[in-house]
């Protein structure tokens, strides 16, 4: 069937407003932060027999929308090996060799029927605080297979024909150190589906199902003739890029992550051979994340790109087999947040040479994902667990974000205040980093310092990181980012990871603090073509010490203070 244009238009946004309604309902109801603050969920529409994304919320995280569509399959290929689906069934589980990600992720899944026959799938994902394994908030540098990471739940029926099937909450909530939290974020994901299929229900009965697939197939059609043309505009060329994972976190060595991009006419490959076999620590991923990866960056490169599957049809991905980039069970996948921020950072780096408008230089590069964990004094458990922000890469647009997040998501920070008023602890410094910038005719953002002081009586903290040996990189000439730094107190002295980037079992005593001094981004452009003028700004603004200043961009800076 054929549909106008203005219907199209009208039924793409009515579907967008579905998942973003979606996404905002589990926002106010989700207990933690990491959800509630943090925005790390999202929600969608997939495709009744491939599970292919069709439509997801703009609030979400990007790197769901290819991993989703792996979950929604796994989904569909359970239901038809079981043949036992009915209406108001919901599968939930957290594999992430099948859904992909990692364990921390809760994915609900619920087939939508319309007059009796599955017309699409609505999915809900979001990141709960605590999923058991050896270290609390889950993100373990140590792990050498997924059970040391969190509780595994395979696909399994939460609700059948509508009815709760209480036995499977038992079990998850029995294996999680915050049971109330994983309770709260469960029934905001169900609602959050509730709600999903309230509006499908409305859509449908107003314009009807047929003309809404219609729509569904034409949208998915306009993101494939969307980045054809923009593909097409590029010159054809190939062109390679290599960076490096500090580590494992087991072994001590460097793990290289490459990309050969190729353009050629309308299609554009991706082939990551030369990647890094697959590790005996938790920085490995899974195909689906590395196929959604690759999707994030190319949604950064051509923005004006729609959220649905259509946008990588015309791309050739190559991903090696037991490599970093195609983990099987049960090798740990913990860290992957760390590994396709790096997958990002080399498809970047290809295209600068293909196209250096189009692109910015490497963002810090990390989450960061800091856990502290203990108990209070009457007992009671509790454990923070967060991500910490850096600064973005500079562009042909202008300077990089200061303080920005990672560039997987469109998630936030959670602020000092929420962390100070759930957890025992202060946070004695948050602020912008001086130097932490890569210097350039349009200079990286800043990162950020973060130093926080335990007030409860003991407590251990736990650290995920990267780029503490390999600096984020500037394009078109711009330099190099300082290096991440973590400390910690013990005994009244300071100490570093043997490791730089990660460690377990970090104890700390009342009053003592651990400190993340966190990356900037990327220049862009010869640091010599900067306007002196700027220079010396950034030296008021305290963003740029006059020693720093000297060094990168030279005497001549010294102009702008005149």
């Amino acid at each position: 069937m054929t549909i106008d244009p203005i219907t199209l238009a009208v039924l793409a946004g009515r579907m967008e407003q579905i998942a973003d309604e979606m996404d905002a309902t589990l926002f106010r109801s989700a207990f933690n932060p990491i959800i509630a603050e943090a925005h790390d969920a999202s929600h969608g529409l997939y495709h009744a027999e491939t599970g292919e994304t069709l439509v997801q919320g703009k609030s979400g995280l990007p790197i769901f929308v290819g991993v989703m569509a792996f979950a929604v399959k796994a989904v569909i290929d359970k239901a038809a090996a079981d043949g036992d689906l009915a209406e108001g069934d919901i599968y939930i589980f957290n594999d992430a060799h099948i859904g992909g990600t990692h364990l921390s992720d809760m994915r609900l899944v619920r087939p939508y029927f319309h007059q009796g026959r599955v017309f699409c799938h609505l999915a809900s994902v979001g990141h709960w605080h605590d999923m058991g394994g050896a270290v609390p908030g889950n993100y373990n540098p140590q792990a050498t297979e997924v059970f040391q990471e969190a509780f595994v739940l395979p696909p399994v029926k939460l609700m059948r024909g509508g009815v709760l099937q209480q036995d499977v909450v038992d079990i998850i909530l029995r294996n999680t150190r915050l049971p109330a939290s994983a309770q709260g974020d469960l029934n905001g994901q169900l609602n959050a589906l509730d709600l999903g299929v309230k509006r499908l229900d409305a859509l449908l009965a107003e314009y009807g199902a047929e003309t809404v697939r219609a729509a569904l197939e034409a949208l998915s059609d306009r993101a494939e003739r969307l980045i054809r043309a923009e593909v097409a505009a590029l010159p054809d060329g190939r062109w390679q890029a290599e960076d490096f994972l500090d580590n494992d976190g087991i072994s001590d060595a460097p793990l290289p992550v490459r990309v050969a991009l190729q353009i050629k006419g309308d299609r554009l490959s991706l082939d990551f051979t030369g990647t890094a076999p697959a590790t005996a620590g938790p920085v490995n991923i899974s195909r689906g994340t590395a196929e959604a990866a690759v999707y994030v960056a190319i949604k950064h490169i051509f923005p004006g790109l729609p959220a649905n599957a259509g946008v990588m049809r015309p791309l050739a991905i190559t991903i090696p087999e037991r490599s970093l980039l195609s983990a099987e069970f049960p090798a740990p996948t913990g860290g992957y947040t760390e590994t396709i921020l790096r997958m990002i950072d080399v498809i970047f780096a290809g295209f600068a040479q293909a196209a250096p408008d189009r692109v910015v230089a490497n963002a810090y590069g990390t989450i960061n994902a800091l856990s502290l964990a203990g108990h209070r004094g009457d007992g009671r458990r509790w454990v923070m667990f967060s991500f910490y922000g850096g600064g973005h890469g500079g562009s042909a647009e202008g300077d990089g974000l200061n303080h920005g997040n990672a560039p997987i998501s469109t998630a936030t920070i959670p602020p000092v205040e929420i962390l100070e008023a759930a957890y025992p602890v202060r946070f004695t410094q948050w602020a912008l980093r001086p130097d932490s910038a890569g210097a350039g005719m349009h200079r990286g953002g800043l990162g950020a310092v973060y130093e926080i002081e335990l007030l409860e009586e003991s407590a251990q903290a736990f650290l995920f990181g990267e780029r503490g040996c390999f600096a984020p990189k500037g394009a078109a000439g711009g330099g190099k980012a300082a290096l991440n730094r973590f400390g910690f107190q013990n005994g009244g002295d300071w100490h570093a990871p043997p490791l730089v980037s990660k460690m377990v079992g970090i104890g700390l005593k009342r009053g003592e603090r651990v400190r993340l001094e966190t990356p900037g981004g990327g220049g862009y452009g010869l640091p010599e073509n900067r306007a002196p003028a700027l220079v010396a700004r950034d030296v008021v603004m305290g963003y740029l010490t006059a020693e720093a200043a000297d060094r990168d961009y030279g005497i001549a800076w010294r102009e702008g203070q005149q």
